[in-house]
C-alpha cells in the first residue's frame, strides 16, 4: 500500500518516499537535507521519535524556537522560518490518494507548507479518504495536542472535538494541501511503515 500512495502524491507533483521503518525514513530525510542549508520545523511528535530533530540540531544551522527567551523572539524565530531552506514536519494526516490535511494554531506551520522554504519535507499518518483525514485532524491530532500542552479548551476536558471558538482554540488554520505548490516537488512526502506520533 505505501509505494501505490507515493505514486499518488507523484501524480500530484510532490515528490513522495515509502519507508518501511523509522531508520529508513531518517537516512531518507537526512540524504534530501544539505549539511549547509538552514532548517526550521513545526511542532512534531513524528521527527523527534524517528531522530530527525536530533539529527538536524547536531549537523545544520537551525531556526530552534525553544531557545527563545521572550515571546516576541519566539514569534521572531518562527518568522525567519518562513524563509529557511528546508523547513520540516509532520501532518496531521495524508490520504491514499495523496492529498494533505493540517490543523494549525498560530499557522506558522502550514504557511510554511504553502510557500517560503525551499524545500518543506513532511512525514505521514496516512488515512483512507480526505474525510478520514480530517476526522483524524480534528478528533485525534488536535485533541491530544490541548491536552499534551495543557489548553484550555473542551477538546482537552472531554477528548471530543467541540468545533469550539475558545480564545485558546489551536484549530484556527485547516489547510488542504491537495498538490504540490511551487516547483515540482518542493513538498516532500516521507510516507513510514511503522506508527510515529499520533
Amino acid at each position: 500500500k505505501g509505494p501505490a500512495v507515493a505514486k499518488n502524491f507523484e501524480k500530484r507533483g510532490f515528490a513522495a518516499w515509502y519507508c518501511p521503518t523509522k531508520e529508513e525514513a531518517l537516512a531518507k530525510a537526512v540524504s534530501l537535507i544539505p549539511e549547509t542549508d538552514v532548517v526550521s520545523w513545526g511542532g512534531s511528535t513524528s521527527i523527534v521519535e524517528m531522530g530527525l530533530y536530533d539529527y538536524v540540531k547536531a549537523h545544520n544551522p537551525v531556526l530552534d524556537r525553544d531557545t527563545a527567551k521572550t515571546p516576541e523572539e519566539r514569534m521572531e524565530i518562527m518568522r525567519k522560518g518562513l524563509t529557511c531552506d528546508t523547513f520540516i514536519m509532520g501532518t496531521n494526516a495524508a490520504t491514499q490518494d495523496g492529498q494533505l490535511y493540517n490543523i494549525d494554531g498560530n499557522g506558522n506551520r502550514t504557511a510554511a507548507l504553502i510557500f517560503g522554504p525551499k524545500q518543506v519535507i513532511v512525514m505521514n499518518k496516512v488515512e483512507p479518504t480526505l474525510e478520514a483525514a480530517i476526522s483524524r485532524a480534528r478528533s485525534t491530532a488536535a485533541t491530544i495536542n490541548a491536552q499534551r500542552f495543557g489548553i484550555p479548551t473542551p477538546c482537552n476536558a472531554n477528548g471530543m472535538c467541540a468545533d469550539c471558538l475558545s480564545p485558546q482554540s489551536i484549530c484556527n488554520q485547516m489547510v488542504r494541501t491537495r498538490r504540490n505548490s511551487g516547483p515540482q516537488g518542493r513538498i516532500k512526502i516521507i510516507l513510514v511503515g511503522e506508527n510515529l506520533g499520533y
